[in-house]
């Protein structure tokens, strides 16, 4: 399955007293490589919860921290799906510095919620297509 990749630079706010990426952040930096992953798949966020009635919310998340990230580094976000069901999106996710220095490795599972009910909900069919094609 194809990885998507998204470039993310370590700003000042991102680091905390010891001059380091603060672990929390991470996180920050991982959903925003899912959001543009949505996005070049063709989804944007708002248009999905306007037009379909759907969001998608985290469900379950383990990250493992490796190497820490600095003030001014250059990092390369990846997301892949692991896993696609009828309702959720698992991705394996990773943070990388340079060409092959791996920061953080994440598995991130995500839930399709209705908007209004904010209750799981079955990925609609022509959105659950297009994303397996974007696997490939």
């Amino acid at each position: 399955m194809s990885v998507f990749e998204w470039p993310v630079r370590v700003y000042y706010e991102d680091t905390d007293a010891g001059g380091v990426v603060y672990y929390a952040n991470y996180l920050k930096f991982l959903e925003r490589a899912r959001t543009e992953w949505l996005r070049a798949a063709g989804f944007g966020q708002d248009a999905l919860m306007r037009e379909a009635g759907i969001l998608f919310a985290v469900r379950h998340v383990e990250i493992d921290y490796r190497s820490p990230a600095r003030f001014d580094d250059a990092l390369r976000v990846e997301a892949r799906i692991e896993q696609l069901s009828k309702v959720s999106m698992t991705f394996a996710q990773r943070i990388v510095r340079g060409a092959d220095e791996v920061l953080c490795t994440a598995t991130v599972k995500v839930v399709c919620l209705d908007r209004e009910r904010f209750r799981p909900t079955a990925i609609p069919q022509s959105i659950r297509e297009k994303i397996q094609h974007a696997q490939h």
